[in-house]
């Protein structure tokens, strides 16, 4: 059974920076058929993409965040993280993991999703 956990939200000023991690079991990041990358829901808006970086290490990052906030990750941990830098109140939402049995991430619909971890920015 596939099971992606995150981990590492909080709540942080305007400017400050939080690190975020997705454990994932069940599925061995190693294939080449394992995209995986971060979305964001705040509330009564639609969940939209992050960032997502493909098997190979290819990062790509929704135009709100280039620049502020790095994608990475470590297979052999089984290990995705967002480092996110100079944050703002429109960061503020819950942020979720996912991951698609696939070699890229182009599908809109990833195959599994973690249960999410909150990101609170005050002004």
């Amino acid at each position: 059974q596939v099971r992606l956990v995150e981990s590492g939200g909080g709540s942080v000023q305007s400017g400050g920076s939080l690190r975020l991690s997705c454990t994932v079991s069940g599925y061995n990041l190693g294939y080449r058929y394992a995209c995986m990358g971060w979305y964001r829901q705040a509330p009564g808006t639609e969940r939209v993409r992050v960032a997502d970086i493909t098997p190979d290490g290819t990062a790509s990052y929704a135009d709100s965040v280039k620049g502020r906030f790095t994608i990475s990750r470590d297979n052999a941990k089984k290990t995705l993280t967002l480092e996110m830098n100079s944050l703002k109140p429109d960061d503020t939402a819950m942020y979720h993991c996912a991951l698609w049995l696939r070699a890229t991430c182009s599908d809109p619909s990833p195959n599994y999703w973690g249960q999410g971890t909150q990101v609170t920015v005050s002004s």
